[in-house]
This record gives structure tokens, C-alpha cells and sequence, in this order.
């Protein structure tokens, strides 16, 4: 379900969105980006080049939303 290697790079806006579950406070964000095969999931506070970008299949971008939602 989690991709084992994704290459993003760091600076590589294009397409990129803060969830809506992070949240108006600006504590929390998690950014999310939609791919050919893959959602990409990311910290918005981490800036460094090499940030770590998980890759999650459909299978498991769902699993994702129904945990942290509490939807089962």
C-alpha cells in the first residue's frame, strides 16, 4: 500500500494542496498531491530539499482517510 521509494523535489509546488483535514490553525498541515498512480503525502512545515514524501497506492490513500477520519 505505501510506495517504497518516492522522489519529489523539495521546491516542486505544482499541484500540491494542504488537506482540509489539517485543520484553519496552521499547527497541523499535511499536504497532498494526486499523481498518475500514487497520492503523495507530505509535512507543509518541513522545508528542507530532501523532505520525506510519503507515496500511497488508492488502496491505501482510502485506509489513510478512513483512520485518521475515524470512517470504517
Amino acid at each position: 500500500m505505501i510506495k517504497e521509494h518516492v522522489t519529489v523535489p523539495g521546491h516542486d509546488r505544482d499541484g500540491w494542496f494542504v488537506s482540509s483535514y489539517s485543520g484553519a490553525s496552521g499547527g497541523a498541515c499535511v499536504e497532498v498531491k494526486f499523481a498518475v498512480d500514487t497520492t503523495l503525502v507530505r509535512d507543509s512545515k518541513d522545508v528542507r530539499a530532501d523532505r520525506p514524501v510519503i507515496g500511497l497506492s488508492s488502496t491505501g490513500w482510502n485506509s489513510f482517510l478512513n483512520t485518521v477520519t475515524g470512517s470504517w
